[in-house]
């Protein structure tokens, strides 16, 4: 027999690649013929190679995972990747569709390989256009309460802070410190009280990470990452001389092939 195909769908190389890792250990005969760098992408390679298995990253630039398997349909099974648990839980329980939470848990995954081996490779999964649609629409509402704006008190003043101008958030005891661009582009800082676990759950994943219980950077101000000892690493940034700890459960967003 054949060994098993698949595909990988994510904007961010990083990830394509630490999934592809993670899948040579977790299923050795899966051969990984296809990495997309977006959906359109996607559908396109998968043409190409007809793949068993596709693993889509349900935010994408263009056109997303969502939108990408509504075109790939029954013809592969379907694997979502997603930074939140909260998309469509009724179809994932449903069991035609399963998903991956970021960042990727080998045990996570080695379950979701375990119930993709049981499912016979000749049978298309069921009809799932009715759940694609609903998954799509989950989408759009997510992106719709997308944290755009945070307000912090600055000396005797309230700044509105624009998200996108932010670098990273950082916990610090019970505030979370907000490190931003500020006027004329200049570093700045504020403490505010919403934690950062509250802050993480409204900011768009495909900007922001995860790099340390603590930490959340936006990944438009990373420079590079220096390895360091015991599996960890020092984020930089771009024109800010702090660096951030990326801990051993999150390093695999900065390793290479």
């Amino acid at each position: 027999m054949s060994r098993p195909t698949a595909l990988i769908a994510d904007d961010e190389p990083l990830l394509r690649e630490a999934l592809a890792r993670q899948l040579a250990q977790a299923w050795p005969e899966l051969e990984v013929c296809a990495l997309a760098r977006n959906g359109r992408e996607a559908v396109s390679l998968f043409e190409q190679h007809r793949p068993d298995v596709c693993f889509l990253d349900v935010h994408m630039p263009g056109l997303s995972g969502i939108e990408a398997a509504r075109q790939i349909g029954a013809r592969a099974h379907l694997v979502f990747v997603t930074a939140y648990d909260h998309y469509a839980v009724q179809a994932f329980a449903e069991g035609v569709l399963d998903y991956l939470v970021k960042p990727v848990e080998i045990e996570r995954l080695a379950a979701t390989v375990a119930r993709l081996r049981e499912r016979p490779r000749a049978t298309p999964p069921a009809d799932i256009g009715e759940l694609l649609q609903r998954l799509a629409a989950q989408l759009e509402r997510g992106e719709a309460t997308s944290l755009r704006w945070i307000r912090a008190q600055v000396g005797q003043a309230v700044r509105l802070i624009a998200v996108d101008d932010i670098d990273y958030l950082r916990a610090d005891a019970k505030y979370t410190r907000v490190a931003w661009r500020g006027d004329a582009g200049q570093p700045a800082e504020a403490m505010i009280v919403t934690p950062l676990k509250e802050l993480l759950a409204q900011l768009d994943p495909r900007q922001f990470a995860q790099v340390h219980r603590a930490v959340v950077v936006n990944l438009r101000a990373v420079s590079h990452a220096v390895r360091g000892e015991h599996g960890t690493a020092e984020l930089y940034l771009k024109d800010r001389a702090e660096t951030l700890p990326v801990s051993r459960r999150h390093l695999h967003l900065f390793r290479t092939m």
